[in-house]
């Protein structure tokens, strides 16, 4: 079988689905005929406005229980400087035990593998409590994750009790992940020519001391549960134009990863108080606004808690050391957490480049990593 998935993965390499830049439709038509040709019951999903956001796949169970889902992206990064890379974004190929190009770590080949644990288990189906789906998400890499929301909104997908997704990194089997509180706070101050006399600061210099203010802000360290404190980070400054005039609007892009002790609730509170500040010290004809933009809970599992305990489980039965790791990035599993849903959010094979140039996977590791999905699903399936 890992030859099979190896395979798969490696066409998928081949068509490009750069997330929001190229079409989605190739990657997904591979896999829809891979399934097609061995009799697996699939369907595509689309957004609110029509485009197609992924694939499911569904494997009911003979015997009533619970449903769990294994879940990957075949949409991926950009490639960024392509003369940089030493070998073709696209190539698909294997070189000393390595599969390369973009998408080979995150997450085609965990795609193609996750495909293959469905074929398997599609043929003992009436053995399974529940039911297992496998959902590719082509929307992952954009942030948008409209695979996932199409699946969880679909009236006719029963919804799953946890959430196993294939990222990967062999050492470690993620089960948390910080949140996030992301807002736009723009910045206002009197126009006019940079020569005037009028010693009022302009929005770009306003700008620049709500950033001091905002980096001297006291956050919390960690509460003794969640092993990671919280973290503000301002992302963009755009304001101004050439050298004549002396800016009225600047915006300020701020980046909050939460945490059940500083939650959405406090970073927004932070941020207001900031804001506060800067309009009492520096005054300005309007106050400064903000736009909250997004927002997920953190979360973490209990080694205890399904699907960790039967991921965690079957490394170990397979001679593997793997910790439980709660990710400093958000991850699609903060997503899931905001819909009561358990995920674990990483375990593969060792990869390197990921994001960045020559991304490839380890395919040493393919069976082992094969054998703990599958080994873990069939104990979540009570098989």
């Amino acid at each position: 079988m890992t030859g099979e998935i190896v395979e798969l993965a490696r066409e998928l390499i081949r068509r490009p689905s750069r997330g929001g830049i190229d079409d989605y439709g190739p990657a997904l038509a591979v896999v829809a005929d891979w399934l097609a040709a061995r009799g697996l019951p699939q369907r595509r999903l689309y957004d609110g406005t029509g485009g197609l956001v992924g694939l499911l796949v569904e494997i009911a169970g003979g015997r009533p229980g619970p449903w769990w889902a294994l879940d990957a992206c075949v949409d991926t990064a950009p490639y960024g400087d392509e003369d940089a890379w030493s070998f073709a974004p696209d190539c698909g190929d294997v070189v000393d035990g390595w599969l390369r190009g973009r998408g080979s770590a995150d997450s085609k080949l965990a795609a193609a593998m996750f495909c293959g644990i469905a074929a398997e288990l599609h043929s003992r189906a009436g053995e399974l409590r529940g039911g297992l789906a496998v959902l590719l998400d082509a929307d992952e890499h954009t942030g948008g994750f409209g695979g996932a929301r199409a699946y969880l909104t679909d009236p006719d997908a029963v919804r799953p009790a946890g959430v196993m997704i294939g990222y990967p990194g062999l050492d470690e089997v993620v089960v948390g992940g910080r949140g996030l509180w992301r807002a736009t706070i723009t910045v206002h101050a009197a126009s006019g020519h940079s020569g005037s006399r009028r010693a009022t600061p302009g929005a770009v210099s306003r700008a620049a001391q709500l950033v001091r203010l905002l980096e001297e802000a006291e956050l919390p360290g960690t509460d003794g549960e969640f092993p990671l404190p919280p973290k503000l980070t301002v992302t963009s400054c755009h304001g101004g134009q050439g050298f004549s005039v002396a800016p009225g609007r600047c915006e300020v892009g701020v980046d909050i990863r939460t945490t059940p002790g500083f939650d959405a609730v406090s970073a927004e509170r932070l941020i207001r108080a900031a804001v506060a500040a800067l309009d009492d010290r520096v005054p300005a004809p309007r106050p400064t606004g903000i736009t909250p933009v997004s927002a997920w809970p953190p979360y973490r599992l209990g080694e205890e808690q399904q699907p960790a305990a039967a991921l965690l489980d079957a490394a170990r039965q397979e001679g593997l050391t793997v910790r439980a790791k709660t990710a400093g990035p958000s991850n699609i599993g903060n997503l899931l957490a905001g819909e009561g849903i358990p995920a674990t959010a990483g375990f593969g094979v060792r990869y390197e480049g990921l994001h960045g140039l020559d991304e490839r996977a380890h395919l040493a590791d393919l069976p082992a990593v094969h054998t703990v999905y599958r080994r873990a699903a069939l104990s979540l399936l009570d098989a």
